[in-house]
């Protein structure tokens, strides 16, 4: 039994103006993280950290909520995280390592027999774009946008591939939970985390957000198109006005630069809607509170 929490914790990010996408040739012109442009953005607040388990289990507990996953009856698990003599499943064509197991959900990220019990600060994952609006909804938060989350994942000082700077892991610190070693195969851990950690567990970015790159990909609430960023309007762009897909933000744990060199601050990726695995999660966001005006 999870012990019901309150909500996230939210931050306040100052508006202004940032320098959103990339054009770097090592990335993923395909993605449409480019051109860069300016974004204009107010203030607003947005998590801390992405919802844990512990705060989904609230929500759930509130109101009785069904998960995607849960409804479907399968979800998508990394076979590096199954045990061993787990029976053949359905892979992805694409994408081997991932496989669809049955009763995979938030409450049993790698299938039956597997469990959140001590894993409470963990991520939620295995969740679709629908249960985080449903948890947001019930929370009084909503999804960011996708400028509102590049904005916040990049701290202050903005203009790199990571909250701190261009180099991964500066003079051989880690300071995010991505796949080491030979994907798929090994991770070997060196970042201190197979599979997902907790939240927190490395140090915040400039505007006190934990994680905005590796750990556990993030909804947003934008539509995907890969042409957007060449026609979005300069103020608080909402994303496109239709779509078959939803960005997702941050990376996760399995991002690898072999393969994916996704984990970066200014990439972009998306799925339908109704998607879950066990790599992705979300953070809330708000509007700030208006502030009260007054004479001398």
């Amino acid at each position: 039994m999870i012990e019901p929490v309150t909500g996230p914790t939210l931050v306040d990010v100052p508006g202004g103006r940032f320098t959103m996408g990339t054009d770097d040739p090592r990335g993923y012109p395909a993605d449409g993280e480019g051109p860069p442009h300016p974004v204009e953005l107010s203030p607003y607040l947005i998590g801390r950290t992405t919802v844990t388990n512990a705060e989904f289990a609230a929500f759930v507990d509130a109101v009785g909520h069904h998960s995607t996953a849960e409804q479907l009856g399968t979800s998508f698990v990394f076979a590096g995280l199954l045990p061993g003599g787990f029976p053949p499943t359905r892979a992805v064509a694409s994408a081997p390592w991932w496989r669809e197991v049955a009763g995979a959900t938030w409450r049993h990220p790698e299938g039956p027999g597997s469990t959140v019990a001590g894993r409470t600060s963990h991520p939620v994952v295995h969740v679709s774009w629908d249960d985080a609006v449903a948890y947001a909804d019930w929370a009084g938060v909503r999804l960011p946008t996708e400028a509102e989350w590049e904005h916040a994942a990049r701290g202050p000082a903005g203009g790199h591939h990571y909250p701190w700077g261009d180099e991964r892991e500066p003079d051989g610190e880690h300071r995010m939970n991505v796949f080491q070693g030979d994907f798929p195969r090994h991770d070997s851990g060196a970042d201190g985390w197979v599979g997902t950690c907790p939240v927190g567990s490395y140090a915040a970015n400039g505007f006190g957000l934990h994680e905005t790159t590796g750990n556990v990909w993030e909804w947003c609430s934008d539509w995907y198109a890969a042409d957007y960023y060449a026609r979005s309007p300069l103020a608080s762009p909402p994303g496109p006005s239709s779509g078959t897909t939803r960005v997702l933000r941050g990376g996760s744990y399995l991002c690898h630069d072999s393969y994916c060199w996704r984990y970066r601050v200014d990439s972009r990726n998306a799925n339908t809607p109704d998607s879950t695995a066990g790599n992705v999660g979300f953070r809330v966001a708000a509007d700030a509170p208006a502030r009260a005006s007054g004479s001398g």
